[in-house]
């Protein structure tokens, strides 16, 4: 193995491509029309056009990845994640050329990344479960049947892909035709594949997975432990290594079972095995993901081991570097920097960077796709960058945390630093006597005290603040203002509240518009239907992710011109209530 097409892009791109300038190999960079000027292209050894702009046009399509393969002399693949990284049919495809593939074997992608094949293997190797469907539902109707049988909460899955994608929660018999439809669609954009299963919700639960390596000689070790709870949309934020709060025995109930599973598929390769750790302790099976997590690098931090050398090393036929499960040193927190806005319910923002500049200091580690001038384009994920911070011990870590998100500035697109600065300083998460967080806490507990925060009101005030130094009696005094506002005061022009105003008073009151660009799904709300504020008027589909946008005001729906699978732009009219 000598040359490697990274079929992916942005950060995760980027990560390997250094993997392999640390490996002694070359790296080939693809990429779409939006990202022909994005840090990736640049990082890799060389890098070739895909021709086009949705994901089904690039980075989804296998013809032109294995054209790519072989017109720069690749011998290997790596999927990264996402994307095709779990496409059984993609894997074939690379071995079919002769290419080695970066990952796990075809038939292991299949009957480990199909969560419902996942559970009858993690039935047979004595794994934990909740109750779920036998195989893919084929309609709202048999998951009304299952909810009957066994209750609510439901979860609807997709049976191919992962990262919240697909997944919805139904709390009630009279939401769950919606959210089976959304998941079989967000399925689709995500993963080109709609079917999905259903199994009984766990409420409240903490989401714990096991990091597993295995290579073709019969080693199987768990590297370590993450825990991954705080969550939006079932998308994980913020996650943190060796999984803290858990007995002995729970612990060791998931090194063991993880490594049961991976030996009962004959898996090899990097894994993730994710499970649910409920109120009462019960620890439940939840899915395999056979491929490289987004938080790898909090294992990576807390055990010295480079996952990406090491998926290296197993594509190789070489084996794993290390045979038995290492103990962790210390404690790491990833926090996920997506371009969303956490004061209007996390809606994505693409746009462009103004400004990236990520903090230093000890036990920080920066992994991102974007610079200082790049473009977030809307078409794909909101993940621009990771900040990842180790310490001595969670405290430790907490404390460099803080100070790490108070330095990181991103300006010209929205992010979810606000979000970030004000978790690290909730007790819930804080406490390190007990883990208040759970996969919902966000939605359910934390929302109120978010919205009410210092950080996100200084957000909606002009967005992130910089420092200015004066001279007050020859002592340096630093102060802290809103970025537009310094920036007005230093080259003139108008304050931002003026132009929010300015533009307030142009579109009117009467008029909804589209929080974020991306295509309208479909009507919630007929024309000339009478609605209260709050109501559910239309779903907007942008980065992947559903969003439902609601009426803001009492009175009479007149739709607007865009039509359902259309495309429409932010600011843009959907619709008026008068």
């Amino acid at each position: 193995m000598k040359k490697v097409l990274i079929a992916n892009r942005s950060e995760i791109a980027v990560r390997v491509a250094r993997a392999c300038t640390d490996a002694g190999l070359e790296s080939v960079a693809v990429y779409s029309d939006p990202d022909a000027d994005a840090l990736h292209v640049r990082r890799a050894g060389e890098a070739y056009s895909l021709g086009g702009r949705t994901g089904a046009e690039t980075y989804l399509n296998i013809p032109k990845l294995i054209g790519v393969a072989r017109r720069s002399g690749a011998d290997a693949v790596h999927p990264g994640y996402g994307f095709l990284s779990e496409n059984a049919e993609f894997a074939q495809a690379v071995g079919d050329a002769g290419l080695a593939w970066i990952g796990p074997t075809p038939e292991s992608i299949r009957v480990l990344g199909n969560k419902v094949t996942a559970r009858e293997i993690a039935v047979r190797a004595g794994a934990p479960l909740v109750p779920g469907s036998d195989g893919p539902v084929a309609s709202a109707a048999e998951v009304l049947d299952f909810a009957e049988q066994y209750g609510l909460p439901v979860a609807i899955k997709a049976a191919f892909g992962g990262g919240g994608r697909g997944l919805k929660i139904a709390r009630r018999m009279e939401d769950i035709e919606d959210a089976f439809e959304s998941a079989v669609r967000e399925a689709t954009v995500a993963f080109g594949r709609g079917e999905c299963f259903v199994e009984r919700f766990l409420d409240r639960p903490r989401h714990v997975e096991a990091q597993v390596l295995a290579d073709t000689h019969g080693n199987v070790v768990v590297v370590g432990t993450r825990d991954c709870s705080l969550q939006r949309r079932n998308q994980k934020l913020v996650e943190e290594a060796p999984a803290p709060f858990l007995t002995d025995e729970q612990r060791r109930q998931i090194h063991e079972s993880a490594k049961a599973i991976c030996r009962e598929a004959g898996y090899h390769g990097a894994g993730t095995v994710e499970y649910l750790v409920g109120q009462d302790g019960i620890v439940s099976f939840l899915e395999v993901n056979t491929r490289l997590q987004v938080e790898h690098p909090v294992t990576e931090e807390t055990t010295g081991v480079d996952l990406v050398r090491e998926q290296f090393r197993i594509a190789a036929g070489e084996p794993l570097s290390l045979t038995e499960d290492p103990q962790p040193t210390g404690h790491a927190f990833e926090f996920r920097l997506n371009a969303e806005d956490p004061a209007r319910g996390f809606l994505p923002g693409p746009g462009t960077i103004t400004a990236f500049e990520p903090p230093t200091g000890s036990g920080v580690r920066v992994d991102s796709g974007v610079r200082s001038g790049s473009t977030v384009p809307g078409d794909y994920d909101s993940l621009m960058a990771k900040l990842i911070v180790r310490g001595a011990d969670r405290a430790q870590a907490l404390r460099r945390a803080k100070v790490a998100l108070d330095e990181m500035v991103i300006s010209g697109v929205t992010t979810v630093l606000p979000f970030h600065r004000a978790v690290v300083r909730d007790g819930d998460f804080t406490n390190n006597e007990k883990f208040g967080v759970y996969t919902t806490w966000i939605e359910t507990e934390f929302a109120a005290a978010l919205a009410a925060s210092p950080e996100i009101a200084a957000a909606e005030q002009g967005g992130e603040r910089e420092e200015l130094t004066i001279d007050v009696d020859g002592k340096a005094m630093r102060i802290g203002l809103p970025a537009p506002l310094l920036h007005s005061l230093l080259h003139g022009g108008g304050s931002a509240a003026q132009v929010q105003q300015d533009n307030d008073d142009a579109v009117g009151a009467e008029v909804l518009v589209a929080p974020m660009a991306g295509n309208l799904v479909k009507w919630l709300a007929d024309d000339g239907a009478e609605l209260a504020a709050g109501d559910p008027v239309a779903v907007v589909e942008a980065m992947k992710m559903e969003t439902t946008i609601f009426a803001h005001r009492d009175g009479t729906l007149t739709r607007g011109a865009p039509q359902p699978g259309t495309p429409i732009a932010q600011g843009e009219e959907l619709a008026r209530i008068g």
